[in-house]
């Protein structure tokens, strides 16, 4: 009891007043729905550029795939089916696939499944009134509407329903990204209906963006939560809020244009050559589009195309990366917080963690994140001996337990970056494991040229054991030698070898989670340290 007591001290210290009583009252507040006739819509005045498609997932007229599971809505009570995945759900009610990939093919079936939603799923109850599906839903519909399709009566009033539902239903008790979505739902509903109610809806929506733009977009243009797959999605949102102004022709707020440019430049630095993202934190591919498809968004709203020239060495500072490259590799380096103290929901116990490509193909990867919710797996898959970093006493390097919850948490410390000639030298230590006994410090240092990379961790302190993972591409082909290190070979005669100076090495098998609600067989370098310093070369 002790204990529990304990982390819960050390994760409601870091919280905002807001999101304490926002959350009282979040659950206590339950508003009235108002049913008034909708506000006439506004007249569309300027161009309304094509959206990014989303993946089809209305793949048979009641049949949906999502997170890589199928499922059917055939009855009113499957829309909140209590055997089904929350997020699986979530996704239900977003109604992306109406903006998906040939939509056009599936205009019927888009139609009668918003029939069926008003239908079957009252005002104010179920999965599909809570505020983040909410604010996704209006977003998709309007974009449905200004796609060429022309929603019924019931639609439109459903619409207006919805965003007097979520004004006042607001997320401050969560912040981030869930706030980012309310103010953009606002913000659609306030410009596609005229008239007073819609211009408090715009004005409201607008005064949560101009706040949260500031706020989570960092001075590198990252996003605080540092995880690539929000940045983007983030991105995304930007690029929607700026072409709906351009449509209605609504001045675009100041330095939007400017955000959005920096966001873009931080996502190119942030993808592997596979042109696909890192996965660091909670991150997997097909939630968020990549960078191509963003930038070519950014094109058709007239957005300038910055050149992008990536150097040898690219430090993001606010947020925390670091990427380098040669002309064969390509490695990633997470010297980062966790995301703001706040809100860390969407962190993983990864402190020096790293992801490395070989030749334009990923060879050392993160684990991933396959799933959300409280299970075993998904606090395995937040735990430092899912990462490529060092685990001390069998801990984790920032508590992460429940969900989204994280305790006593990791900070980077004495971080140095260095270059001579070729060779560059990144070092950076935490804390994490401070409240151990001894108070131990893990501290890692790179060195990267001449087709080298030279990992050496050192802990400052007593310790009992430790375990340094590397974790490899489930494509790559490895075999232990006898001498202890590893030789890899990635495609067409193309090799690598990893050998270890400080530890007792041996390959462990494992899975990969590049989506959600996938996991792929791979394998693990697990090196047991023989005293406090442990050195990995890659050679290749």
């Amino acid at each position: 009891m002790a204990i529990e007591l304990l982390r819960l001290y050390h994760t409601l210290r870091y919280l905002k007043p807001v999101q304490i009583y926002g959350r009282i009252r979040h659950r206590l507040h339950h508003p009235r729905p108002d049913l008034r006739p909708a506000p006439e819509r506004a007249a569309i005045k300027g161009n309304w550029a094509t959206p990014i498609a989303k993946p089809i997932s209305l793949v048979k007229p009641n049949r949906f795939r999502f997170l890589n599971k199928e499922g059917t809505v055939e009855q009113e009570d499957d829309w909140n089916a209590a055997g089904q995945e929350k997020l699986w759900l979530y996704n239900l009610h977003y109604f992306d696939d109406l903006n998906g990939e040939n939509a056009g093919e599936r205009n019927k079936w888009h139609k009668d499944l918003i029939t069926r939603w008003i239908n079957e799923n009252p005002p104010g109850k179920g999965n599909g009134w809570e505020s983040y599906p909410l604010s996704l839903r209006i977003v998709n519909w309007i974009k449905w509407g200004l796609a060429g399709n022309e929603p019924d009566e019931k639609a439109i009033q459903s619409l207006a329903v919805q965003a007097r539902y979520l004004e006042k239903r607001i997320e401050y008790h969560l912040l981030g990204n869930h706030l980012f979505a309310n103010g953009k739902a606002l913000v659609f509903a306030g410009l596609y209906f005229g008239g007073e109610e819609a211009s408090r809806w715009y004005e409201k929506g607008l005064s949560i963006l101009t706040a949260q733009v500031n706020e989570q977009v960092l001075a590198d243009g990252g996003h605080f939560e540092r995880s690539p797959m929000y940045h983007a999605i983030i991105l995304e949102d930007m690029l929607d809020l700026i072409n709906m102004h351009q449509a209605y022709q609504k001045v675009v707020p100041e330095r939007w244009h400017e955000t959005a440019g920096k966001m873009l430049q931080w996502l190119a630095v942030m993808s592997h050559p596979d042109g696909e993202i890192v996965l660091f934190n909670d991150a997997a591919f097909g939630i968020a589009p990549n960078y191509d498809k963003l930038l070519s968004y950014a094109g058709r709203l007239g957005l300038q195309k910055d050149e992008l020239h990536l150097q040898k060495l690219t430090s993001l500072d606010a947020t925390g990366y670091i990427r380098w490259q040669s002309e064969d590799a390509v490695a990633f380096f997470d010297l980062a917080p966790i995301g703001p103290d706040y809100l860390p929901g969407h962190a993983h116990a990864d402190t020096l963690n790293f992801e490395l490509s070989f030749f334009n193909i990923r060879v050392i990867v993160d684990s991933g994140t396959s799933c959300y919710g409280t299970s075993e797996e998904r606090l395995r898959q937040r735990s430092t001996p899912a990462h490529n970093t060092v685990t001390i006493n069998d801990k984790n390097s920032s508590e992460v337990w429940s969900g989204f919850r994280v305790a006593r948490r990791a900070y980077p410390i004495g971080l140095k970056i260095e270059e001579h000639g070729d060779t560059i030298l990144v070092s950076c230590g935490h804390d994490g494991y401070k409240r151990l006994p001894g108070s131990p410090e893990h501290h890692r240092h790179w060195q990267m040229g001449n087709n080298k990379i030279a990992i050496t961790d050192s802990i400052a302190g007593p310790f009992e054991n430790a375990v340094g993972r590397v974790y490899f591409h489930p494509g790559i082909s490895l075999r232990l030698e006898k001498d202890g290190s590893v030789s890899g070979e990635i495609d067409q005669g193309k090799t690598f070898t990893v050998c270890v100076i400080g530890g007792d090495c041996k390959l462990s098998e494992t899975t990969w989670h590049p989506e959600f609600g996938l996991s792929i067989a791979n394998r693990c370098l697990e090196v047991a340290f023989t005293g406090p310093e442990c050195t990995t070369v890659i050679t290749w």
